[in-house]
């Protein structure tokens, strides 16, 4: 019986993933995302998987990210009653970012209604809180290098891929031995708190992730460019608004800022962490301790935890959020989404991004059509809840800090293996990356690579 992989998302784009592989009768997918960005993109969550959810007998995640974990409470309630296999720490995240998703979704859809801005007469969430949770109760946890069975013979295991806490390369093995690895997201070597992505020297077939795989993160100082924007914010004593991934990039952030204050660079300014998501994974971050790199370790065994109280203050609830808006002075404001498309972020920056005293510090990818790629674009008004706002704050890039490997990361990774995969099949990027990247592993490498359309089916033996 012939073993197939068929893309069901991140496919010439870069959120949405699914890949269903197909063993030996036995269907399993490997992650159940949220496709994100522009309206022709977010509305492919609107229509009907392109497998049945009773179908599936499971589902191996990466990691936590909404574009890999988003659509699963929407899987389960359609039917699907099979395990979710995941490392802990990506169930802990799950656990906080599902039910978050879910309860925007319902007052999204209560927005609508209430100001009659939807296109249909009774907008419906695409998922509920509630829906979030039994979705969670399907999760059952798998460690790092722990073999784990697969329906149709099937084996796989997780290893680390030093993309955010929990994130795991899959390496599902077939039952004739041979292997196929899905990367999931790849980290870049060197991230503070989590550990490096794991060297790999071999498997029949690959599927790769390729977000940055037409550029290179600037080789700056990821601490020194970030000492540059908050002590001129301490000189000039002014805001900065930093919109913020709440997985992963915050709590890289908070690491470098309790370096320079360890350091003595840079005086002890109020730091706010504005998002209920990040405060929760900031928590996770802390007690994880299989995920934590050596450096992270040490400061946690001597007490210097760069997610104490006396460092950063998180923003509880509504109210304390608000009254940010009334504060003067040298501040950072971190806080979701990262790319501009909802949470306390849009509210702050409606408030403050048309103060040229103000400045917003972007600190990761932002895709297409979203408000935070329109503003690094130099559009000069946005719109932010239904308002044209100027912009005029200072807008600053923070390139370095990403959890995405570039893609002289990528190849430097590829590098590790022993013998080229029968066909790499690369996913999770826009076209020019996904390209671009194409090139550059056929020259170096002389390896087979496929990049899948949407849908597209392939058979591996």
């Amino acid at each position: 019986m012939p073993q197939s992989i068929t893309f069901h998302g991140a496919a010439r784009t870069v959120t949405g993933s699914k890949h269903l592989l197909d063993i030996n009768g036995r269907k399993v997918l490997v992650d159940c995302g949220l496709f994100q960005g522009p309206q022709e993109l977010s509305q492919r969550n609107w229509t009907p998987f392109p497998f049945s959810p009773h179908d599936l007998d499971a589902i191996v995640i990466t990691h936590a990210h909404n574009d890999h974990i988003g659509m699963l409470p929407k899987l389960v309630r359609e039917g699907y009653s099979g395990p979710i296999y995941a490392t802990p720490a990506t169930i802990g995240l799950c656990k906080i970012s599902l039910p978050d998703s879910g309860r925007i979704q319902e007052e999204d859809a209560g927005y609508h209604r209430r100001h009659g801005t939807s296109r249909h007469p009774d907008p419906q969430p695409l998922y509920t809180e509630s829906d979030a949770y039994e979705a969670l109760k399907r999760f059952k946890p798998v460690r790092y290098f722990e073999l784990q069975g697969l329906p149709g013979g099937a084996q796989f295991r997780f290893m680390p891929a030093g993309h955010i806490l929990g994130a795991a390369f899959a390496e599902i093995y077939f039952d004739n031995g041979e292997r196929i690895l899905m990367s999931g997201d790849i980290g870049h070597n060197d991230q503070p708190i989590i550990k490096d992505p794991t060297p790999v020297d071999f498997a029949e077939y690959l599927v790769l992730e390729s977000t940055y795989g037409d550029r290179l993160h600037p080789k700056g100082d990821t601490k020194e460019r970030l000492f540059e924007v908050l002590n001129r914010a301490v000189v000039e004593r002014s805001v900065v608004i930093v919109p913020s991934f709440a997985i992963g990039r915050t709590q890289e952030l908070l690491w470098y800022i309790h370096e320079l204050y360890e350091e003595g660079r840079l005086p002890r300014i109020p730091i706010y962490v504005d998002s209920p998501m990040a405060n929760a994974a900031t928590l996770l971050y802390q007690s994880e301790t299989d995920d934590h790199d050596k450096d992270m370790r040490m400061d946690m065994s001597e007490g210097r935890s760069p997610f104490s109280a006396d460092l950063v203050r998180f923003v509880r609830d509504r109210n304390m959020s608000k009254q940010l808006n009334d504060m003067h002075g040298a501040f950072v404001i971190i806080a979701g989404s990262g790319m501009v498309t909802g949470g306390r972020v849009v509210h702050h920056l409606r408030h403050r991004l048309s103060d040229p005293g103000a400045t917003v510090l972007f600190t990761g990818y932002q895709g297409e059509g979203t408000t935070g790629r329109k503003i690094l674009d130099g559009e000069p008004y946005v719109k932010l809840l239904g308002d044209e706002i100027e912009v005029r704050a200072r807008i600053e890039r923070l390139e370095s800090l990403s959890a995405h490997a570039d893609y002289q990361d990528i190849l430097d990774w590829l590098a590790n293996f022993k013998t080229a995969p029968k066909c790499t099949y690369l996913v999770h990027g826009e076209p020019e990356a996904q390209d671009s990247l194409k090139k550059k592993i056929e020259s170096s490498l002389g390896w087979a690579v496929e990049i899948p359309e949407q849908g597209q089916k392939f058979d591996l033996f």
